[in-house]
């Protein structure tokens, strides 16, 4: 099936992202929330978004304003029922998703995929509570998403081939490149990254290093673009240590056992560039390590 509208649950980072590529590549886009500022907030995010792009001269004004009128924001979920492909991007916990796609279940049409950009919970698990396991799998785009290149699809044990044909056909139509990864926990690019990240915080933990001399090591020892506690931040040290608990949870090994000190964190609140304070303070003009 050809798909033409796009319904993006949850306006935060990573859904007001897809909304933003999906809109600019002429996809009719209805986002939803739970809260009206979470709405003006995701929409205010991706006019700045698409205003950097115009003054970059990556894209046009005209662009611009397409991209914007193509999108709709609703604060009822099941108004995204008739939408040719449904990408749930709420917070990392299961329950939440299964509550998402209860509720999405009587006001589906037929035709409807149902995706999640889950980073690493079974797509088989949450297919199993839809009524379309079939037209049902994973959609895990990268962020930021407007920059990054890859959008891992993962499909379940009932995943039908015209179901990942029809997605795949979205993820060209944006220029972007997929990969295809197996219903395994956290895929392929967080099965790699978060025990990455957890060994750094094991690093700072254990005081081989602190937050700076980890950072440099990694960026000027390893080319790395971010050190990887700056990472950590700015991806959100809940959804890193959620990561880890499936990881540790799904593959029962002892080496995926999330670092207490990241644990410390995440209870004290301090999840990284959205509250303010992660491994870095980030309340003033330039961020500071905390430890």
């Amino acid at each position: 099936m050809e798909i033409k509208s796009i319904g993006v649950v949850g306006a935060g980072q990573m859904g007001n992202g897809i909304a933003h590529v999906m809109s600019l590549a002429g996809y009719d886009v209805t986002l939803s929330d739970i809260s009206q500022d979470a709405l003006d907030k995701g929409l205010s995010v991706i006019t700045k978004n698409l205003d950097r792009q115009v003054s970059r001269e990556k894209i046009s004004q005209a662009e611009r304003d397409e991209a914007l009128a193509r999108i709709r924001t609703t604060l009822t979920l099941t108004d995204l029922g008739t939408n040719d492909l449904i990408i749930e991007a709420a917070t990392e916990r299961e329950d939440v998703k299964n509550q998402i796609f209860d509720t999405l279940k009587p006001a589906l049409a037929e035709h409807t995929i149902l995706t999640s950009n889950t980073s690493s919970i079974s797509i088989t698990r949450l297919a199993s509570r839809t009524d379309r396991p079939e037209k049902f799998m994973g959609f895990h785009f990268m962020n930021p998403v407007p920059v990054m290149q890859l959008v891992e699809l993962i499909r379940g044990i009932a995943t039908d081939r015209d179901t990942y044909e029809a997605c795949l056909a979205v993820v060209e139509k944006l220029g972007k490149t997929a990969a295809s990864a197996e219903d395994f926990p956290a895929f392929i690019v967080n099965r790699i990254l978060m025990p990455m990240i957890n060994e750094a915080v094991y690093t700072l933990y254990e005081g081989v290093g602190n937050v700076n001399s980890i950072d440099q090591s990694m960026k000027l020892g390893a080319n790395h673009p971010m050190g990887p506690l700056e990472l950590a931040d700015f991806i959100g040290l809940d959804t890193c240590l959620a990561i880890m608990n499936v990881l540790h949870d799904g593959l029962a090994d002892t080496k995926y056992r999330p670092c207490p000190l990241l644990t410390k964190y995440v209870e004290a609140g301090w999840l990284g560039r959205k509250t303010g304070r992660g491994f870095y303070d980030y309340r003033g003009e330039t961020p500071v390590p905390t430890r």
